[in-house]
């Protein structure tokens, strides 16, 4: 038994030693010039004396982490240099487990490599769990995370799986002397509760939370310590009922908020405000925003009613909502007139099985006329679901003839994303009998009412090609 245990050490220290040398070889070392000599001096576990040891470890602390493991066994020199590697991404990847790994044996191996770091010149530290069958480290992570979560640490990700126990992630490491160092932090699946004590985090600028347990104060209370914050992601946190983003937060710029079910309202001050995301809070009944800096807004899934405030700078709005075309057609016109894309998905108001609106081929009088504005911005529009509603061609022939800026026009007549031919998904939607029925309407309602006042500077797909 020993004999063979040898052998098999033997043969990965050869298999890391090649893929060292081949490693080398990319990067341009002395190996791709053929220097058997530095291949030798490499082979006795001695660096090239041309060099000292913190370039060394310099050059280990650049190479990918199966690379870097696989270093260590050959050099003494990768070896101490492994025991404090500043990049540690700890993934069924980067773990070398195949895609039916159990998370027994993942949790043991990270346990491993934990065990052999000092905890020393951390800078990223991410822990993903993802693609692994069973999670059974919560024994671990505590220990884990006492290792790595110290000063001088810029990223941590924490990427943990469903389980009827969640782990509660010690809110205290926050305070231990890392304020000054973390940027980015993401966290999947645990309890976050943080309190009044908790000290500013004063270089935090990407904060990623997804099905956390987070209480909407709770939360306020970690963004009021985060004034450098530029990047806010919040999904699937059900516990938050009300969210207000405070003033305080000068530099955040992107706001994104999907799948938080039990969220009501939604307010941002945050002056410098230029992206906001929204979608699948089916509860929200008040969105609001207070700043004038608004760039790019999205809704989709939401049924609150809007106040965007001052949208003069609005340059990208996308809408997936009720009333979104009637909405475009009574209001846009007038408040955002440097829009240059929009995109609008309005399944229940002009939905081809049953529309709440009037077809354009009813027995009434003609289209009716919008008050004109003319639109010097507006590059782009998309129009998802479309049918022959009487208001939905009213504001395709209104942008027509009033956007004089506009370069692409997209008539998608069917709703929804998954098309087998964009290879966005590898599956289609069910196509129902009733929007089958409609196509031919469709088709009736562009020929007769749009493509003769298409400019041919305009490049039309979807429908109209």
């Amino acid at each position: 038994m020993p004999a063979k245990r040898n052998q098999k050490r033997r043969r990965r220290q050869i298999r890391a030693q090649n893929e060292l040398i081949r490693w080398c070889k990319r990067k341009g070392s002395p190996c791709q010039h053929g220097d058997s000599r530095a291949v030798k001096t490499m082979r006795r576990s001695t660096p090239y004396p041309c060099l000292p040891e913190d370039i060394w470890h310099h050059i280990h602390s650049l190479m990918p982490m199966r690379d870097a493991a696989r270093a260590a066994c050959l050099s003494r020199t990768f070896l101490q240099s492994w025991r404090s590697h500043p990049n540690l991404i700890l993934n069924k990847d980067t773990i070398g487990l195949n895609a039916s790994a159990c998370g027994g044996n993942f949790s043991r191996k990270v346990d491993h490599i934990m065990r052999n770091h000092s905890g020393i010149g951390v800078k990223i530290f991410r822990l993903e769990y993802l693609g692994v069958v069973g999670f059974d480290a919560s024994r671990y992570l505590d220990s884990w995370l006492q290792v790595v979560v110290k000063p001088g640490i810029e990223e941590l990700t924490l990427v943990l799986c469903k389980t009827k126990r969640e782990y509660n992630f010690p809110c205290s490491l926050l305070s231990d002397g890392i304020q000054n160092s973390i940027r980015y932090l993401r966290l999947h699946w645990c309890v976050l509760r943080p309190t009044a004590e908790l000290g500013p985090l004063q270089s935090l600028t990407s904060l990623r939370l997804r099905s956390v347990s987070i209480r909407g104060e709770e939360l306020q209370c970690l963004l009021s310590n985060s004034p450098a914050l530029e990047q806010l992601r919040i999904s699937s946190c059900t516990e938050i009922v009300c969210l207000k983003i405070p003033c305080s937060l000068q530099k955040l710029s992107n706001l994104t908020v999907i799948g938080c079910d039990s969220l009501k309202v939604l307010e941002n001050k945050a002056p410098n405000l230029s992206s906001f995301f929204v979608s699948g809070c089916s509860n929200l009944t008040i969105l609001e925003n207070k700043t004038p800096n608004l760039s790019s807004f999205f809704c989709r899934g939401v049924g609150a009613k809007l106040s965007l405030g001052e949208t003069l700078k609005m340059k990208k709005l996308g809408m997936g909502r009720a009333n979104a075309v009637h909405y475009a057609r009574a209001e846009l016109p007038s408040i955002m007139p440097n829009l240059e894309t929009l995109n609008i998905r309005s399944g229940p108001e002009v939905q081809q099985r049953r529309m709440e609106h009037e077809s354009v081929f009813a027995k009434s009088l003609g289209l009716r006329q919008i008050p004109e504005n003319r639109h010097d911005s507006l590059k782009t529009l998309k129009i998802s679901g479309f049918c022959s509603a009487k208001s939905l061609v009213e504001l395709t022939c209104y942008i027509l003839k009033n956007v004089v800026s506009l370069e692409s026009l997209t008539l998608d007549t069917i709703y929804g994303d998954c098309r087998c031919y964009l290879k966005t998904s590898p599956f289609c939607n069910h196509i129902e009998e009733g929007i089958l029925m409609e196509a031919p309407r469709e088709l009736s309602a562009i020929r007769r009412y749009i493509e003769k006042i298409v400019p041919t500077t305009v490049n039309c797909s979807g429908a109209l090609q």
